[in-house]
């Protein structure tokens, strides 16, 4: 592969606000550093983060250096860093970046890098690593969700959701969602949930005891934010875990001292991006270790809602803010 270091293509900003902020600008190519990839972007994934960044809500983690959006991206090693000895120039990877995945190149930590199972597309290998990873720490390492356990998933048709209904089911857990809409709810019982809610017309907190005959769920999986915390915990079976995965409805919620102490609930946060490098490595490790393996095989599957070419970037920012979509949103460059 011929390297180059040429001006790239990349989706700037001048101020915070809507999808139509965002403009396609040249840029020097960046420059890696002693352990690390420039790749040539060829799919980038969209994230809730990308928006709320996009609008000025999100700021950056210490240590991220790119202001640019996309945090997960596949393409083909474009140079390497001088520390850099497990890949070389023309390696087909993808993985995990603290930014500029909106972008021709963008730079990616040597150990953030997962190679390209042979068969994938750009498209299938950028939809996986935020939804793998985050559905992975979240429900077995966080949550510590296993065999003949439940867990009840938010936003079961996103990116996420679709990961986790997945992982859920493929560690022999009974897994229960809520969604927007009844095709929704159909594609999510075709991935293995026993139940889908619909949050439109139905109240979970009244539904899943029904649907579980009063017994609740050991693991919430949400990324509602502070709108359903009393709800969450409601459902919650003694010492159950809810997990605090995003905040679509607002950062602030009513929490019930009591209710947690005299059921012994656990609330847990998390996030990958503000993780120490050494730590998002290790994240990287264990789904490489445990899931690309199943996604190899088709044992689970990335779920693709649609892609867009990167001049339509702010078409594909809208696709995401309509809630309609259905596993995940790319950029194709």
């Amino acid at each position: 592969m011929r390297t180059t270091d040429a001006p790239m293509r990349a989706v700037v900003q001048d101020a915070p606000g809507g999808p139509e902020v965002l403009r396609l600008c040249e840029l020097p190519r960046p420059v890696p550093g002693p352990r690390q990839l420039r790749v040539r972007v060829r799919a980038s994934a969209l994230n809730r983060g990308d928006l709320l960044q996009r609008s000025g809500g999100y700021p950056l983690p210490p240590g991220v250096s790119s202001p640019l959006l996309g945090v997960e991206v596949a393409g083909e090693v474009e140079a390497c860093g001088a520390e850099v000895r497990v890949f070389e120039p023309g390696q087909r990877v993808f993985g995990l970046v603290d930014g500029g995945g909106y972008a021709e190149a963008c730079l990616m930590e040597e150990g953030m890098a997962v190679p390209i199972p042979s068969g994938w597309s750009f498209v299938e290998a950028a939809a996986a690593p935020e939804a793998w990873l985050t559905a992975h720490e979240a429900l077995l390492e966080v949550g510590g969700l296993r065999a003949g356990q439940s867990v009840l998933v938010h936003a079961g048709g996103s990116g996420v959701g679709t990961a986790c209904i997945q992982l859920a089911r493929e560690v022999g857990a009974r897994v229960f969602v809520t969604v927007s809409t009844e095709e929704k709810r159909r594609r999510c019982l075709a991935l293995g949930a026993e139940a889908g809610i619909l949050r439109t017309e139905q109240d979970f907190a009244r539904e899943l005891p029904r649907l579980t005959q009063g017994a609740g769920v050991d693991v919430v999986a949400d990324f509602v934010g502070g709108a359903a915390l009393a709800r969450n915990l409601s459902v919650l079976k003694f010492g159950g875990s809810l997990l605090l995965l995003g905040v679509l409805e607002g950062m602030e919620g009513a929490l019930d001292v009591k209710q947690a102490i005299m059921r012994r609930l656990q609330l847990r946060g998390m996030s990958l991006r503000p993780l120490p490098l050494e730590e998002k490595v290790a994240v990287t490790r264990r789904f490489r270790e445990r899931w690309l393996p199943a996604l190899e095989a088709g044992r689970v599957r990335t779920v693709i809602d649609s892609t867009f070419p990167l001049e339509r970037v702010a078409d594909a920012h809208r696709r995401m803010e309509s809630n309609a979509s259905f596993g995940k949103i790319l950029l194709e460059l």
